[in-house]
C-alpha cells in the first residue's frame, strides 16, 4: 500500500487555491490514488458548525483560535488521520498555517500561544511528533489583486470583508511560516493566469516524484469560478 500524503493549500482569500486543489485531486486519481478532499475550517459535521460560528459571529482573536483548533482536532481524529492510515492522499484547503497567518499575523495574537495549541491539538498521540503537512502549497498573490478577484464574486464572510491592510498582514504571516519551514512549502506565484499557476503547482509534485509529468500536464483547472 502506498504511503499516505497530507497536502495543504494555503493563501489569502482570493488567491485562487480552491480552483487548483480540484485539478490536483483529479491528477492523483488519474494515477490510481484514493483522494480525500477536505477543508478548514470544517471537514466534519462538528467542525462545519464551528466554521459557521467562526465566519459569521464577532469574537476576539483567542476565541477564533480556540474554535479553529477545536475543529482541527475533530478533523484530524475523524478524517485526516484515518485517511492517511488507509494510504490516501489528503488534500486540505487550509490548515494550521492559516491560523498563524489570520489570527497570529492578521489579528496580532500571541504566536507562542498558537504554537502551544498546535502542539497539543496535532499530536497523533501523547509524546508523538505533531502532524504537519508533507507539503504546503502556498498561493502567494498581492492582497490588492486578491481583493479585486473577490469583488462581486459572492457575499463576503466577516474575514473577506476586512480591509486590504489586514490581508497584507496575513500575507506576511504566510511568508514568515514559509521562511521558518522552507522544505515544507512550495511557493506559487498566483498572480498569473490559471494555466500558468497550474503548471507551477504540477511542477512541485512532479519534482517530488508524487505525480508523473504526463498525468500532471493532462489536468487543467476550470476557466471560470470564484477565487478563494
Amino acid at each position: 500500500m502506498a504511503a499516505g500524503l497530507f497536502i495543504t493549500f494555503e493563501g489569502i482569500d482570493g488567491a485562487g487555491k480552491s480552483t487548483h486543489i480540484q485539478a490536483l485531486a483529479r491528477a492523483f486519481e488519474a494515477q490510481g490514488r484514493a483522494v480525500t478532499l477536505t477543508r478548514e475550517p470544517g471537514g466534519t459535521p462538528l467542525a462545519e458548525k464551528l466554521r459557521t460560528l467562526l465566519l459569521g459571529e464577532n469574537m476576539d482573536a483567542l476565541t477564533e483560535a480556540l474554535l479553529a483548533f477545536a475543529g482541527r482536532r475533530d478533523h484530524l481524529q475523524q478524517v485526516i488521520e484515518p485517511a492517511l492510515a488507509r494510504g490516501e492522499v489528503v488534500l486540505c484547503d487550509r490548515f494550521t498555517d492559516a491560523t498563524f497567518a489570520y489570527q497570529g499575523a492578521g489579528r496580532g495574537f500571541d504566536l507562542d500561544v498558537l504554537g502551544a495549541l498546535e502542539t497539543w491539538v496535532q499530536a497523533t498521540q501523547p509524546g508523538a511528533p505533531i502532524r504537519q503537512p508533507d507539503l504546503t502549497v502556498w498561493f502567494d498573490v498581492p492582497p490588492a489583486v486578491a481583493a479585486e478577484r473577490l469583488a462581486g464574486a459572492r457575499a463576503p464572510d466577516r474575514f473577506e470583508s476586512l480591509p486590504v491592510e489586514f490581508f497584507s498582514r496575513v500575507a506576511g504571516g504566510y511568508a514568515a511560516r514559509a521562511a521558518a519551514q522552507p522544505a515544507r512549502f512550495a511557493q506559487i506565484d498566483a498572480n498569473r493566469s490559471k494555466p500558468e499557476v497550474w503548471r507551477q503547482v504540477a511542477a512541485a509534485f512532479v519534482a517530488r516524484g508524487w505525480l508523473d509529468a504526463g498525468t500532471a500536464a493532462a489536468q487543467t483547472p476550470p476557466a471560470a469560478g470564484a477565487a478563494s
